[in-house]
């Protein structure tokens, strides 16, 4: 181990990773009376139109409104936040981008309460330190990394970039599909590249989108458009748009008159003119997962554990699902914290419903990246035979809740 002349420093949790779930989890963690440090190596940008701003946005589903709501955060976030009342799937497969099929989904069907609430990456970061500075046992290190990791039976020790080692009795690895702290702890991931990237932006529209969330499918992946609140007084909504990745970075690149065009065109025109409201950025798309959710010592959460293309909003909501797991025993067995016995029991509670979600979204990403017509015409029929059965459809509601 590196000598630095620095005092090793003690916390129960070591949160390698500052992003919306490292954050959410430090909150957390705090919140319940542990003590905890969350390191990033990248400093947070909490301004919209800041460079390097995160202009993706989360669709918090209601198992996970529950959780924010019991650690404090939702107070912060609610205000900000756009209800999704309604989850509108349209196949527009034809020989023009126009929408043949449309089936809407409410859940009113199934509940009293919206599917989710929709907010930008760079506020929720933002109102994350914020509600950070509120709990004194959680301190927050931007701009320094984790570096090495060694374990032992009965505690774990981080080297940071800093220099600084901490002793700790666990190390939640939320730093990405990249993971230095999975790696150090050995832990094989499987991943599958699709040849996709997703360009993330926000647009403003005529047509209000009336909190309806709308995903149109043609060929290279889904379009979709969230609702967020209105910008300089008028509709707005975050657009993911999933193309083949030659096409995704043509259409960057084009200028905004030109982009402009052709986003509505792909949108089937169900908005009016789209008008680009933020800069645009450009995203890989993979599916991945760990073989295990844990090491000795080290939790994997987040998309150090498991990444899927956006669809269906449960790329954050399975993270919290993780979060709401390592919670749940952590609280009951205090004593026990970051123990084997815990470790396997994050592991049984988690790993085989994550492996279900991401082959049932890389299946739904193929889907929706069918070209040729007779496939997307296969498409647009199962949409239909699925949407006319009503247990069905109340089914997929559940489980895209993270209900069943």
């Amino acid at each position: 181990m590196t000598q630095t002349g620095k005092q090793t420093e003690r916390c129960d949790i070591l949160i390698s990773g500052g992003g919306v779930a490292g954050l959410t989890a430090a909150a957390a963690f705090g919140a319940s009376g542990f003590s905890v440090i969350c390191v990033d190596p990248t400093p947070p940008v909490t301004e919209r139109d800041a460079k390097g701003a995160d202009l993706r946005t989360t669709a918090f589903l209601q198992p996970a409104q529950t959780l924010l709501e019991t650690i404090g955060l939702w107070p912060r976030f609610a205000d900000h936040a756009a209800p999704l009342q309604v989850m509108r799937i349209v196949d527009a497969g034809g020989a023009e981008p126009t929408a043949r099929v449309v089936k809407e989904f409410n859940a009113a069907e199934i509940s009293e309460k919206p599917f989710g609430w929709n907010l930008p990456n760079w506020l929720l970061r933002r109102e994350l330190i914020a509600r950070l500075s509120d709990l004194p046992n959680v301190d927050f290190r931007a701009g320094v990394g984790s570096q090495s990791l060694f374990t032992r039976t009965d505690e774990a020790r981080v080297t940071l970039t800093d220099g600084s080692q901490i002793t700790t009795r666990l190390v939640l690895a939320c730093d990405g599909r990249n993971s230095p702290m999975r790696d150090a702890a050995h832990i094989p991931v499987r991943t599958t590249t699709y040849g996709q990237k997703a360009l993330a932006f926000a647009v403003t529209h005529p047509v209000p989108h009336k909190n309806v969330s709308t995903e149109i499918h043609r060929s290279g992946g889904p379009f979709t458009l969230v609702p967020l609140p209105d910008y300089q007084g008028k509709p707005s909504s975050a657009v993911v748009w999933m193309e083949r990745g030659a096409r995704a970075r043509d259409l960057r690149n084009l200028p905004v008159d030109a982009f402009e065009a052709e986003m509505t065109r792909r949108s089937c025109g169900l908005f009016g003119d789209l008008t680009l409201a933020s800069r645009r950025t450009l995203w890989p798309i993979i599916s991945q997962s760990a073989q295990h959710m844990a090491g000795e010592r080290v939790a994997l959460m987040a998309e150090a554990a498991h990444v899927v293309p956006p669809i269906g909003a449960q790329g954050l909501n399975m993270s919290l699902g993780d979060l709401q797991a390592l919670l749940d025993l952590a609280q009951t067995r205090r004593e026990g914290l970051g123990d084997v016995a815990m470790l396997n029991a994050y592991h049984k509670a988690r790993h085989a419903e994550i492996l279900l979600r991401v082959k049932g979204i890389d299946l739904l990403n193929r889907t929706s990246m069918l070209a040729p017509r007779p496939l997307r015409d296969l498409r647009a029929l199962g949409l239909g035979a699925l949407y006319s059965l009503p247990p069905v459809r109340r089914t997929l509601m559940q489980m895209g809740l993270g209900m069943k």
